[in-house]
């Protein structure tokens, strides 16, 4: 009988001691792991071995892990593979601008190697929950939850899995507002280490996909003080 195939990892991290420490962990957790000291080659590799997961260091030789982030989202090919950053870099504003390029997690160095498994764990279990399968409509938005496929005007838009499910949530509740706490609970679940300024990241990146205007979106609506609504319109 042939032997599962463990989900890949690719871990972009020129420190061999930390990309030793990672792997170190990841393996005994299921993983299979794959080392990149520098940013040459990643994006081949990525493309000729599809991992289930990355986690990029942001200060690497080569392309930096956020010029490596922006090629794998604006690859239709490969945009809906989960991104973790594992950096040195602790500023908020780092942090945040991991989340707008479409990370996944930021977990900041130093780290405990348990933490750093339990969070990639969380990530794929959000990308692996199963959706009901149906088709939501709202306007010239159609949302098919089994493909996890996007269209927008007839034309398809590229989403992260967190994107998506964050989108078809909304979508599936029109007209009513949930506050940033809500969509936390019911699009990351694991909400110990992300907080709600990451949610008006995604909401920013939705817009960005799905509005004519995302400076006056039709669909997505802030309610002021409470949260986010998404409203159907043609």
């Amino acid at each position: 009988m042939a032997q599962p195939i463990n989900p890949a990892i690719f871990i972009l991290e020129d420190d061999p001691d930390i990309a030793g420490l990672l792997k170190h962990h990841l393996q005994p957790a299921g993983y299979g792991v794959s080392w990149f000291p520098t940013s040459a080659g990643f994006l081949d590799e990525m493309h000729a071995r599809r991992p289930a997961l990355v986690i990029l260091d942001i200060m690497v030789p080569g392309n930096s892990g956020l010029d490596v982030a922006k090629s794998i989202r604006s690859n239709s090919g490969l945009a809906g593979i989960p991104i973790v950053f594992v950096t040195a870099r602790t500023a908020e504003s780092d942090r945040l601008r991991g989340f707008e390029i479409g990370a996944d997690d930021y977990i900041t160095k130093p780290f405990s190697p348990k933490e750093v498994v339990a969070r990639v764990k969380a990530v794929l279990r959000r990308f692996e929950q199963p959706l009901k399968k149906e088709i939501v409509r709202a306007g010239d938005i159609v949302i098919d939850t089994a493909a996890m496929r996007l269209t927008v005007r007839n034309e398809p838009a590229v989403t992260t899995a967190t994107e998506f499910r964050l989108i078809e949530f909304l979508a599936s509740h029109p007209g009513r507002v949930f506050t940033r706490k809500s969509l936390l609970d019911a699009v990351w679940h694991e909400t110990a280490f992300v907080t709600p300024r990451i949610v008006d990241v995604y909401i920013r990146r939705l817009r960005e996909k799905i509005e004519r205007d995302p400076e006056k979106p039709r669909h997505i609506h802030t309610a002021r003080g409470a949260g986010y609504m998404f409203e159907v319109r043609k």
